[in-house]
């Protein structure tokens, strides 16, 4: 493993695998009709494959990247999904050789002078670059409330310092490329409490907050959340806006 990797996943690949959101399929049809051609895509700093799936379902051949092997290991499998374990700033692939490059949800882990030096390597003319992030979860009625005080003022003091970009849109990264527009997109599911609590399980925050003062807040949060929700079983909708920064090399 690079040991400048930020690994804040891999003891919890197979939770995020299982919890977290796949990015919806009109995210992958936008990224391929902007993208010169269709037969390979990069998902750099893969996760489990929630953008790298969708997206092989209009490419030819998708790389799909992560420096975690844990996270490789709780891949979804796809025929044209290729995952290796690997740093984003070290494709291996050929120089001139990728239609759309991608980092969703990661870019703010990233060595990103080193990673646009790569993406300009592997690039083909008017490849596609994209930064994708989802912003704060917003749940329908009254649970609402419950998550956004836990992700604010509970967990909020423990996440990493790098969660402020993701907060942020990716807008305080650096870009160094001249941007195009995208539709405003979303991700949008709709979650039994398990399910909202298995996404939580999967926030950096937790490991911090966990270590600093134990599980006694996340459990008075579920207690919380569980008065609120109805019955368990009751699915309501979440929703997760999402921000791109996108550019054609």
């Amino acid at each position: 493993m690079d040991p400048a990797f930020k690994d804040h996943f891999s003891s919890h690949a197979a939770g995020y695998a299982a919890h977290r959101p796949t990015y919806p399929p009109a995210l992958a049809a936008f990224l391929a009709e902007c993208a010169p051609g269709r037969d390979r895509a990069l998902d750099c700093a893969c996760g489990t494959g929630q953008l790298s799936t969708p997206l092989a379902e209009h490419f030819d051949a998708v790389v799909a990247t992560d420096a975690s092997a844990a996270q490789i290991a709780n891949a979804t499998p796809h025929p044209r999904v290729a995952y290796r374990i690997g740093a984003a700033e070290r494709s291996g692939l050929p120089a001139a050789s990728v239609d759309l490059i991608t980092v969703a949800q990661a870019a703010h882990w990233l060595d990103l002078d080193a990673f646009y030096a790569e993406v300009r390597r592997v690039a083909r003319p008017g490849a596609v670059l994209a930064l994708v992030s989802y912003g704060i979860l917003h749940v329908e009625g009254a649970p609402d409330a419950v998550v956004q005080h836990f992700y604010r003022n509970v967990a909020g003091p423990y996440w990493p310092p790098e969660r402020r970009h993701v907060e942020e849109g990716y807008r305080s990264l650096p870009f160094p490329f001249a941007e195009f527009v995208a539709p405003d997109l979303a991700i949008t599911v709709a979650w039994r409490l398990p399910d909202l609590m298995g996404y939580v399980e999967t926030w950096s925050a937790l490991r911090g907050l966990e270590t600093a003062v134990g599980r006694a807040p996340v459990d008075a949060f579920q207690d919380a959340l569980a008065a609120s929700w109805g019955p368990a079983e009751h699915r309501r909708a979440v929703r997760w806006p999402l921000a791109l920064r996108l550019a054609r090399l």
